[in-house]
């Protein structure tokens, strides 16, 4: 616990720390607290109302899913399966010592295309014929 709540939360230490303070200082720090623990309170009635209504909407579809004689198990038999995308066609390619590299445009950039950008090269440069406009 910090220092400025061990202090804030133990009595005899709290007393202390406010007696230089003047009767009006007090009574502002005593309005600033109170706004404090209000607006905590309603941001708590607010998320319990939240979770309220949730779990009654909860209860409902569950409700419903034994009127219809389903369960968890049958809602997972029926998720879609994962489409497999087909891989990206290479949009950019370079030869290097007789050996062809291609690269999608997406994702890290192969060394030898960096190492051409430095010494003056355009990406446009590599673009594969059929796709270059």
């Amino acid at each position: 616990m910090s220092e400025f709540l061990d202090t804030l939360t133990h009595g005899r230490k709290f007393k202390a720390a406010v007696k230089e303070l003047a009767l009006d200082e007090l009574k502002e720090f005593q309005q600033k607290l109170t706004q404090i623990i209000d607006d905590r309170a309603q941001e708590a009635a607010a998320t319990q109302a939240m979770n309220a209504e949730r779990n009654a909407q909860i209860d409902a579809i569950r409700q419903q899913m034994a009127e219809l004689g389903l369960s968890a198990e049958d809602i997972e038999a029926v998720k879609a399966p994962k489409k497999a995308r087909a891989p990206r066609p290479a949009k950019y390619q370079i030869e290097v010592n007789g050996e062809t590299i291609t690269w999608t445009g997406q994702g890290r950039m192969p060394t030898v295309f960096k190492k051409e950008l430095n010494e003056g090269f355009d990406l446009n440069d590599f673009l594969i014929e059929s796709i270059a406009p």
